[in-house]
């Protein structure tokens, strides 16, 4: 893919490592100074939230005997040096401290505390569980959710209906790839358009819009091998007809995915006319339309 030179590369959403997640690669100094060589102008370091108690573990933590109390200190030993890399780089590159949270029964209080105690530049809002099941870990983990709830409408409903309560309690400055729950799903596009998920998704598209939230445009799925983004183009298209602002992020788990997709994000959104002009995630020019929570 041609790089389009008179668009800056950024990321809103990237930079986890292997140093501070088992399912990356690579140590994060390592990542931010792949960035640095790609020539990106601004990134985002959007390490995953940890746990609140052992509950709330990925399947490769649980295995490697990674414990919430370990995975919060380590958390803080990521921050510490996110927040060394920041300086380092100041002039060259402008490095957000952030983190992507996770959304599950509990989570909310937890985030807060996180979002606080660590004076994070901004939050990424990510759905990763449906009725307190993770979809996303594998094939078989997507299938039990499936299994769980009934069916694809029942899946992508209550994934949507997950999101909006995220969206509501959290208000993230970013809000991470949006239909995430078609990672498993080669019939994606018919269930988007079913008419009880198209309800959900035009729901939470206007609380985007009317809040001024950014929507990452992520490039991941490229990364393994996927079509399109997410957004599916359907979901973009909708997106950009209700002025919500969008931005790239490359969702990179090592030095391999940095700025893996993003040249053709910004072709995607350059061709939908989108300006390209991105607003990072610690500017604010909406006044929000819904009291913050």
């Amino acid at each position: 893919m041609k790089r389009n030179a008179d668009i800056v590369r950024v990321s809103a959403h990237g930079g986890h490592s292997g140093q501070f997640c088992l399912h990356a690669r690579d140590d994060l100094e390592q990542i931010v100074a792949a960035y640095a060589a790609a020539g990106f102008r601004w990134i985002g370091l959007t390490e995953h939230m940890p746990p609140m108690t052992d509950a709330g573990r990925y399947p490769d933590e649980v295995e490697a005997g990674l414990s919430a109390a370990q995975m919060q200190r380590r958390f803080a030993d990521y921050v510490a040096t996110a927040r060394q890399l920041q300086q380092h780089y100041a002039g060259r590159m402008t490095i957000y401290v952030a983190m992507e949270g996770e959304f599950y029964a509990g989570v909310i209080p937890w985030i807060r505390r996180l979002r606080r105690e660590y004076a994070l530049d901004y939050i990424v809002g990510s759905v990763h569980h449906v009725h307190e099941c993770c979809f996303d870990f594998s094939r078989a983990d997507y299938a039990r959710a499936l299994e769980l709830c009934g069916g694809y409408a029942e899946l992508y409903c209550a994934y949507f209906d997950a999101q909006f309560a995220m969206l509501h309690h959290l208000q993230p400055a970013v809000v991470g790839h949006f239909d995430l729950i078609r990672l498993y799903d080669d019939a994606y596009p018919a269930h988007l358009l079913l008419p009880e998920v198209q309800q959900r998704i035009e729901r939470n598209l206007a609380f985007i819009a009317a809040n001024g939230l950014l929507l990452d445009f992520n490039t991941r799925a490229l990364f393994k091998g996927a079509a399109e983004p997410y957004l599916s183009a359907p979901l973009l298209r909708r997106a950009l007809d209700m002025g919500i602002d969008l931005v790239p992020g490359d969702d990179s788990h090592g030095v391999d995915s940095v700025a893996a997709g993003i040249d053709s994000a910004i072709a995607i959104l350059k061709d939908n006319g989108y300006h390209c002009q991105w607003r990072t995630p610690c500017d604010s020019n909406v006044t929000p339309a819904t009291n913050g929570v």
